[in-house]
């Protein structure tokens, strides 16, 4: 992998971050920090899936069946993290 592979991997994940962060309804409460983690996490761990189960092939243009997994898994990533965060959380009422 390419200095410039690793910068688009980076960018992309920040994207993906972002998707998956507007797909999870509600309002989450985790730092923008932790969702670009989450999205270069889910960006490279859904280029994997995707190209295990054959989706994922070099086409020219976005590869739309590989973003949707990698946002599908970042909107998981950010759903468990805010879950797991609001659990330590108490409420004052």
């Amino acid at each position: 992998m390419t200095v410039t592979g690793i910068i688009t991997a980076l960018i992309v994940g920040l994207i993906v971050g972002a998707l998956g962060r507007l797909v999870v309804p509600g309002r989450q409460n985790i730092p923008i920090w932790l969702t670009m983690v989450i999205g270069v996490v889910a960006a490279l761990l859904g280029t994997v899936i995707a190209n295990a189960i054959g989706i994922s092939t070099d086409t020219p243009g976005v590869d739309w069946g590989e973003l949707l997994i990698q946002v599908l898994l970042a909107a998981v990533g950010v759903a468990l993290v805010v879950g797991v965060a609001g659990r330590g959380r108490r409420s004052t009422l």
